[in-house]
């Protein structure tokens, strides 16, 4: 059998590993033709989203909740964490029309 000093590194690595802790996921979501790209299924609490605008026009990611407001210049990008579980509607303050939805779990 091996030394507690030798078997301390690999019991704390099955540990976390075992620990049920996920990291978080990043997604891209695309805004081309005047339109929000499809929206991720598997959204969770710490997930990151990469808003980029392809479009030539300013446009906005924000939330009705007022829980967000990126401000995306065209052929830009921002950085967003997900805060919180639950749906939120959102649009685009330029452009009411433009709308999506994230479904986002804990």
């Amino acid at each position: 059998m091996g030394s507690p000093t030798k078997l301390l590194p690999v019991l704390l690595t099955l540990l976390w590993a075992s620990s049920g802790v996920a990291s978080a996921a990043e997604y891209q979501l695309t805004i081309a033709g005047m339109k929000f790209g499809p929206t991720p299924a598997e959204l969770h609490v710490g997930d990151v989203i990469v808003w980029r605008n392809d479009d030539i026009f300013r446009h906005t990611v924000t939330a009705r909740d007022k829980s967000f407001d990126v401000d995306l210049p065209p052929k830009s990008q921002a950085r967003m964490t997900v805060g919180r579980a639950g749906a939120v509607d959102f649009y685009c303050r330029f452009h009411p029309a433009m709308t999506g939805k994230l479904d986002v779990r804990p």
